[in-house]
Parts: C-alpha cells; structure tokens; sequence
C-alpha cells in the first residue's frame, strides 16, 4: 500500500506565494509520474502541473509561467511552488503519484488533499 500525503496549503493574499509538498511512503519500488490537481467548488477536478521520474513537466495553460513542479526522486517527495496567486486558483489541491510497489503492483494513489485559499 502507497500512502500519499500533502502539506502546505493555507490562506494568501492575491500575488502570493505558497509552496505545497507531497510525500509518498509504503511498498514503493518507484514512482513513474506524480502530478498536482485541484478542484474548486462546483468545478471538476482538473490537472495543474505533472512530472515524470525524468523531469520532463506539463502544466496547465492557466498557471504556466507561475507555478514550477519539482521533485526528489530520492525520497519520493514532489512539490508545487506556486507564485502570483490568484483568487482563481482558489481550490482543493491534490497531489497524485502512479508506479509500482516492491511486489510488482501498479499503484495510482491520491492524497486528501490541501485548501488553498486565494483572497485579500
């Protein structure tokens, strides 16, 4: 079992800064790609940023520019620095994390999620 958990969210005034981790922990043999969704209320779930084991990053058009997804491989961390915030981005963030465990298993694990809220 692969346990994902996030941290960092809050409460930020418009052109803020926030930076939100995510940590995975379990029976990982590796993570292939992790990524960082949100869903605002009424609105579906929809991908913000997302990185392969390798580097390479997409990001949504609405946040190109001002958010950076990075992550440690090492310690099966990923993080999502998100600079000039607006009161748009206001949403649940989750973070995502899809690979294998050590006994050979797909995983595609979902964490609970962390409020960031964008107003003055």
């Amino acid at each position: 079992q692969v346990e994902v958990v996030e941290s960092g969210g809050g409460l930020v005034q418009p052109g803020g800064s926030l930076r939100l981790s995510c940590a995975a922990s379990g029976s990982i043999f590796s993570i292939y790609a992790m990524g960082w969704y949100r869903q605002a209320p009424g609105k579906q779930r929809e991908l913000v940023a997302a990185i392969t084991r390798g580097g390479s990053t997409k990001y949504a058009d609405s946040v190109k520019g001002r958010f950076t997804i990075s992550r440690d491989n090492a310690n099966n961390t990923e993080y999502l620095q998100m600079n000039s915030l607006k009161p748009e981005d206001t949403a649940v963030y989750y973070c995502n994390a899809d690979g294998a465990t050590t006994a050979g298993f797909k995983f595609d694990s979902w964490g609970q999620g962390t409020q960031v809220t964008v107003s003055s």
